[in-house]
């Protein structure tokens, strides 16, 4: 039997493959325990720099699978109290979201836990809660405002419409859109230009646009300053 997420390491990047093509990738129990692992592993190699997180196939992640629901425990799959947005934050070290095809519902709360998304070409995006009476939780209603702006995520999560790859990248919602053959490949080109920057500083930056997540802007540009007066006393006047 196929594993439900593939892991592999390239030049200090891990690459995460959600693997369960035949159902688009759909979430179920074994493909969340196993991405929670992969993403705790990056979090604790020293040889891992960065990672990408993928799908198999013609779709990124279709969601959450449906047969799934009322029979598998997908909010606490390890039985360990942690849910998916805690392995994300809990992991320091970048995550690239490397979207390929549809990012519906729960698979675009995959998207959106990453610290940033490259999409090819026929990518798309919905938010379909409303649709599927599914309660959101997972990010969605505080993730996707804060990407794309409160009044485009109330039209996406009200609607439960598609937004194509083009839209996304107007919206702000991805970075970047290249051919879908291109999409790995450009990924890994980021990727490697993460690994090639101070990885003590980088920490130090991601630890810092994190952080007002949970504060105000004036905190936060507080907590910045108050790190750079350290810095300058531990570091410059020497």
């Amino acid at each position: 039997m196929e594993e439900p997420v593939l892991y592999a390491v390239e030049n200090q990047t891990a690459i995460i493959t959600l693997n369960r093509p035949e159902r688009r990738n759909s979430i179920n129990q074994a493909l969340l325990t196993k991405l929670y692992d992969c993403i705790e592993m990056v979090s604790h190699a020293d040889d891992i720099r960065v990672a990408i997180i993928t799908g198999n196939g013609k779709s990124f992640c279709s969601g959450i699978d449906l047969d799934a629901v009322l029979t598998e425990n997908l909010f606490d799959p390890r039985g360990d109290g942690t849910d998916l947005p805690d392995v994300f934050s809990a992991c320091e070290k970048p995550i690239i979201g490397a979207v390929n095809g549809h990012a519906i519902t729960g698979g675009f709360e995959i998207a959106l836990n990453c610290d940033f998304l490259i999409a090819s070409e026929n990518a798309s995006f919905a938010d379909t809660h409303a649709n599927v009476r599914i309660h959101p939780g997972w990010g969605m209603t505080q993730l996707l405002q804060q990407a794309v702006g409160r009044r485009r995520a109330r039209q996406m999560s009200f609607t439960c419409r598609f937004i194509s790859a083009q839209t996304a990248l107007q919206w702000g919602l991805v970075n970047e859109v290249v051919a879908p053959g291109k999409l790995l490949e450009r990924s890994k080109e980021i990727a490697k230009q993460i690994c090639a920057v101070d990885k003590e500083m980088l920490g130090v930056v991601k630890k810092l646009i994190d952080y007002q997540d949970t504060t105000t802007l004036e905190d936060s540009f507080s907590h910045e300053r108050k790190g750079f007066k350290i810095f300058v006393e531990t570091h410059l006047k020497k």
